[in-house]
């Protein structure tokens, strides 16, 4: 059976991990959304790319492959492509781990450019607030109530996982409902 699975949730709540492992264990492609809706700059996640561009890469990638995983948000962008998953998997991280997932993410990425006085810092202090509000009732960014809202609508099964279960056990949850063993 093909996989198709696309995999959501907050920023540093694993997508990008459990989609790598996925696609390593499905021997498929691995998409991560931030490849397209981001322009290579540096530093980076400075400019979004054009929804157009974005769209028209991500086809180009998954046109004619028969099974693949992406992970990251398509909320917004990229419902041309939800009539293809046949799984989604929603990740849903508590806030404190998250958060410090996401900081030492930073930290390792960017060093002391985004500590004060840094050439990063006030773009850090940003991101910081946007993805401190995920949780927030009414933020109009990517949030906890937006995924609810779009998985609610989806046509395909749900897989969601709570907590920070291992990366082992998230894959075998996932192979299970896409009917893999492998």
């Amino acid at each position: 059976m093909a996989a198709r699975i696309h995999i959501v949730g907050a920023s540093s709540s694993g997508t990008t991990t459990l989609g790598a492992a996925l696609a390593e264990r499905l021997a498929v492609a691995h998409l991560d959304t931030d490849d397209f809706f981001w322009e290579a700059t540096q530093p980076p996640f400075t400019a979004k790319r054009p929804e157009a561009q974005r769209v028209a890469m991500m086809e180009a990638e998954v046109a004619g492959a028969p099974s693949w995983v992406i992970s990251g948000s398509l909320i917004g962008w990229g419902d041309v492509f939800v009539p293809r998953f046949n799984l989604v998997v929603f990740l849903h991280v508590p806030h404190a781990v998250r958060m410090a997932r996401l900081m030492a993410r930073e930290r390792e990425r960017y060093g002391a450019a985004i500590e004060p006085g840094g050439a990063m810092h006030a773009a850090h202090l940003e991101f910081l607030a946007w993805a401190q509000a995920y949780e927030t009732p009414g933020f109009p960014g990517r949030s906890l109530e937006r995924h609810r809202a779009w998985l609610a609508a989806l046509s395909c099964p749900v897989v969601e996982i709570v907590g920070t279960p291992s990366l082992e056990e998230s894959v075998a949850r996932v192979l299970a409902a896409v009917g893999s063993d492998r």
